[in-house]
């Protein structure tokens, strides 16, 4: 096995843009499955398959809560990676994120719109 395998295995995980729109959600911490729908905008399935090849690379891990899976990134040296390569591609980062967060109003998860609180 050459020194280069892990890398080679690394960046094949990262070549496909859903993966990476996935870790730059994840960014700011633990999202569930239906957060991720919201955002991207895509079926559970397909978003549930790509969560799947970015566990097996090892950059994120999951967590069951009831009916939710959430999951979190467990390699953060991976956020100055997708940063540099969106920098070389001509992309502003910052932007990129931002525009993925807009997409986020209707989303009805845990997260973004909490049960009440019972008085």
């Amino acid at each position: 096995m050459s020194a280069y395998d892990d890398s080679a295995r690394l960046f094949k995980a990262l070549m496909h843009p859903t993966r990476l729109e996935i870790l730059d959600l994840l960014r700011d911490g633990e999202a569930c499955v239906c957060h991720l729908e919201a955002a991207l905008d895509l079926r559970q399935s397909y978003i549930s398959q790509q969560l799947m090849v970015l566990r097996e690379a090892g950059l994120v891990q999951d967590r069951r809560d009831g009916w939710n899976s959430y999951y979190r990134v467990i390699q953060p040296q991976v956020f100055a990676l997708l940063d540099v390569a969106q920098t070389m591609s001509g992309v502003n980062p910052t932007k990129a994120r931002q525009k993925l967060s807009a997409k986020l109003s209707s989303c009805s998860c845990p997260r973004c719109a909490p049960e009440p609180v019972a008085a």
